[in-house]
């Protein structure tokens, strides 16, 4: 992927704020997971060690981001969150806490839905993310519209700064691709026609039966009826019942022993 087409969305998305962010590294494996879901636009306030950062810290963040660089390049600082959200008509603040506050309360999920929506009727739409160590204070939860919370283990709820953007990031993806399988197999192969099916039935009992596998005898037609539907729960292609015959055939003229009737 090109740099261009991270920092470039062909349509509009979240804006991903990262309030009092404290290490190099984890601000650049945010925008690694930004990157991974059309997330482009990065904000950060009042990073602990400043930014843009001194070699060895800025080396660290663009390590992080294993090619989402264009994201760290065109992050934009602010000194305070009212000025990050100026100009957002919808933050989700991000809390694995109850926060005692008059506030709806959504999982990534549904908020991604309803973000998708507000952005589409030309809304701009922030999703706020808190500190390493503590997470957003209840002053920074104040600001946001709404909360996102993240259905995890209570007995173990600590989510990582890059995790809790990789989360909403992968719904708000979801949502604005329909859920689309990125890539599929190709159907090279046709399903098995019944003719080729009976054919390979007749193959394979004709060689079982001489094997002297149908025993005892009044447990033939059983045994036949679940052979088949073996094969039939499987949908084979025609290529897969060649595939079959041929190793079954092998096997045959390499000489199987037959079992001996018990």
């Amino acid at each position: 992927m090109s740099e261009n087409a991270i920092t470039d969305p062909a349509s509009p998305a979240p804006v991903v704020i990262l309030v009092r962010p404290q290490l190099a590294e984890n601000i650049g494996m945010c925008a690694r997971a930004m990157a991974n879901f059309g997330l482009s636009e990065m904000r950060l306030v009042a990073p602990r060690d400043g930014w843009p950062q001194k070699t060895r810290m800025k080396k660290g963040a663009f390590q992080a981001a294993a090619g989402a660089s264009a994201i760290l390049e065109n992050a934009k600082l602010f000194d305070t969150l009212e000025e990050a959200l100026g100009d957002l008509s919808h933050v989700y603040a991000t809390t694995a806490r109850e926060r005692g506050q008059a506030k709806r309360v959504l999982v990534p999920g549904q908020a991604m839905a309803q973000a998708h929506g507000r952005l589409a009727r030309g809304e701009r739409v922030g999703l706020m993310f808190g500190p390493e160590r503590t997470g957003l204070e209840n002053d920074d939860v104040a600001l946001a519209s709404e909360i996102i919370t993240f259905p995890v283990n209570p007995k173990f709820a600590s989510l990582n700064l890059a995790q809790a953007v990789l989360l909403t990031g992968y719904e708000w993806y979801r949502h604005q691709t329909g859920e689309a399988v990125p890539f599929s197999m190709p159907e090279e192969n046709v399903p098995a026609k019944r003719e080729s099916l009976f054919a390979f039935f007749d193959f394979l009992e004709g060689h079982l039966e001489r094997a002297r596998f149908f025993w005892p005898d009044d447990k033939r037609p059983t045994m036949i009826r679940n052979m088949r539907n073996i094969v039939h729960r499987l949908d084979p292609t025609e290529q897969d019942i060649k595939t079959l015959r041929g190793a079954i055939d092998m096997l045959v003229r390499r000489g199987s022993p037959a079992p001996k009737k018990g």
